[in-house]
């Protein structure tokens, strides 16, 4: 129950090469899926836990791999939230940065296909602000969490 059968550094190694590949992964998916989680979004992410599990406690179900897996998946999650809040550039490579979607009534067009947003998602988000068009929007952002903030021209607010 308690007895490691591989050493506990291998442990180490292995959870943070898969924490870090399953970051990688994650942030290559883009923040919109990440931020708006659908069903199939919460399946997938079962499924790749249950697949990485193997891969990272070696075979080993001890009590003792769970907690040195446990205690060094927390360990690196606090570590990469003090890094990205200490540096810009690791925080631009790791959350990503915010883009602009429409600004002065204008779509990006190239922005909502490169954040893989359908337009049926950034209206909805439009008309949550009191938005009726793209052309009533000063400046609308799809944010490093997913959620798009939407700012209205003054002429349509007033």
């Amino acid at each position: 129950m308690w007895k490691l059968s591989v050493p506990w550094w291998e442990l180490v190694f292995r959870a943070s090469l898969i924490y870090v590949f399953v970051l990688a992964v994650l942030r290559l998916t883009g923040k919109r899926q990440i931020g708006q989680l659908a069903p199939f979004d919460l399946v997938l992410l079962l499924i790749l836990a249950n697949t990485v599990q193997n891969a990272m406690n070696a075979g080993d179900n001890s009590l003792t791999a769970g907690m040195i897996l446990g205690t060094t998946i927390i360990l690196l999650n606090y570590a990469v939230g003090w890094l990205t809040f200490r540096s810009k550039f690791a925080e631009g490579i790791i959350e990503g940065r915010p883009q602009v979607l429409i600004h002065n009534g204008i779509l990006y067009q190239d922005v909502l296909e490169k954040e893989k947003l359908s337009h049926h998602e950034l209206m909805s988000a439009l008309r949550a602000a009191g938005c009726d068009s793209i052309e009533d929007v000063h400046v609308a952002v799809l944010e490093n969490t997913g959620r798009i903030s939407v700012t209205p021209n003054k002429a349509a607010s007033g």
